[in-house]
């Protein structure tokens, strides 16, 4: 890195202490940054890095909350507000009892330039509360939705900042929380997206991050002149994101082989099928119980639970040809990586958040493998929101087809900036630096134009 950008980090560990998710994200940008940097001194005087590492604005609160049997709960909510260059606030909302400041800002950090490259006029933003709904009621979840919004309704709005779900946070809970803003507002607007159907949701929103993620695998193999069908997958996870991971690999004649939660992971070598998904959404969506349950229906599949004392996940090693990991940040380290490389994998496409170390991108990158980070290669999800807020402001929904046909679309540029991009400033092939630049660029120069703020 260059001295500039070793003393803006320097400033930002000083100032952001115990955060080591939020310090992990800025330096990996900052390190694509360095090229830009030098071609373009204005973005330096203007001090552009040193303001977009700081969120425009931090809103932490107090959500209590009383349960079935009449307890009463206290658990902290959060909205970062990191940018909104380009657009209102954008992005998740993520209940888990992980959540916490740093984990926030580096999630919110991300989607100032996932949110840049789908090229939707839309600035960055995440929240959410260290509340998990796992194990509690239906109305649990709702009294716990609604104490929430009764706070976050006074700093959203469909032209201000527009959250959406992320881990812990499906249409049940969207359906509450909007539910609780309509009501305090008194104003049926977008405010929130991943609604239902049937009161201003899109199609195709549920699959968007998975078969986005798929797309950017499809675009990557591509370059190579090949394609999915064939090719034996790794899969983490087992909520929203992975589901409809492993949907359109089967649709694009791919085979998924390994699922995963908290507790494990299944390994399926025959391969898991259209049949085998349908009993994992159900599990899932509907029992809301553990994917062992799936190797205890399916002969021949294994069940692995987890072992905190291993120094690396068994989930990627196994052979395979790609591995889309669509669970948690950092669920890949330098051991996985070397075990996944080792193993034949080629393509990495992440669904999650950062799911790989900083150990582990450098080894997939000197690998020179098709390796798409997160910030391009799950943008699919929040693009689709942005649709979703285009019908709402229209009032008026778009057909499947049209919907999954702009997702591609909006996949298919997002590859090509961030390959481009990475060529001009002379990585080819390295798509972190490619979309680090690119969705950079687009925001330096609206954060250019508007002058100080």
């Amino acid at each position: 890195m260059s001295s500039f950008v070793t003393d803006v980090m320097a400033e930002v560990k000083a100032k952001n202490p115990a955060e080591p998710e939020f310090h992990q994200a800025v330096r990996e940008v900052l390190e694509s940054l360095t090229p830009v940097i030098e071609r373009h001194p204005e973005y330096r005087s203007a001090r552009l890095l040193e303001r977009l590492v700081e969120p425009e604005r931090v809103i932490m609160f107090r959500v209590a909350w009383q349960d079935d049997q009449g307890g009463i709960h206290v658990n902290r909510g959060f909205r970062i507000e990191m940018s909104s260059a380009i657009g209102p606030y954008k992005g998740g909302l993520r209940f888990h009892a992980s959540v916490n400041l740093g984990i926030l800002k580096f999630l919110a950090f991300e989607q100032v330039f996932k949110n840049s490259l789908t090229t939707l006029p839309m600035g960055g933003g995440k929240g959410g509360s260290d509340f998990d709904p796992k194990g509690k009621s239906d109305n649990e979840v709702m009294r716990f939705c609604q104490a929430f919004m009764s706070e976050l309704f006074r700093h959203i709005g469909p032209n201000t900042d527009v959250p959406a779900g992320d881990i812990g946070v499906g249409g049940r809970e969207i359906g509450f929380l909007f539910g609780m803003y309509k009501k305090l507002r008194n104003e049926f607007t977008g405010v929130l997206t991943g609604k239902g159907l049937g009161w201003g949701g899109s199609l195709i929103r549920p699959e968007a991050t998975g078969y986005g993620a798929v797309y950017f695998a499809q675009e990557m193999l591509a370059t190579r002149g090949e394609s999915l069908e064939g090719k034996t997958c790794l899969v983490s996870g087992s909520g929203n994101v992975s589901q409809y991971t492993v949907e359109k690999l089967i649709q694009l004649g791919a085979c998924p082989v390994t699922l995963s939660d908290s507790n494990g992971y299944i390994y399926d070598e025959k391969g898991i099928t259209k049949e085998k998904l349908a009993f994992v959404m159900d599990l899932k969506n509907a029992r809301r119980g553990r994917i062992r349950e799936y190797a205890e229906k399916y002969a021949g599949a294994v069940y692995v639970p987890a072992d905190s004392r291993l120094d690396h996940n068994p989930l990627w090693d196994h052979a395979a040809h790609c591995a889309f990991p669509s669970a948690t940040q950092n669920e890949i380290n330098g051991k996985d990586a070397g075990n996944l490389l080792k193993n034949g994998v080629f393509v990495v496409s992440e669904g999650a958040n950062m799911p790989t170390t900083t150990e582990g991108v450098a080894r997939f990158l000197d690998a020179k493998i098709l390796y798409g980070p997160g910030k391009a290669a799950n943008a699919g999800g929040v693009a689709t929101s942005g649709l979703e807020m285009a019908q709402n402001s229209m009032r008026m929904s778009w057909g499947r087809q049209e919907v999954d046909g702009r997702l591609r679309e909006i996949m298919a540029n997002i590859h090509q900036a961030c390959a481009q991009t990475a060529e001009r400033f002379g990585t080819p092939g390295n798509y972190v630096n490619g979309a680090n630049i690119a969705g950079f660029l687009k925001v330096a120069d609206a954060m250019m134009d508007q002058g100080l703020l």
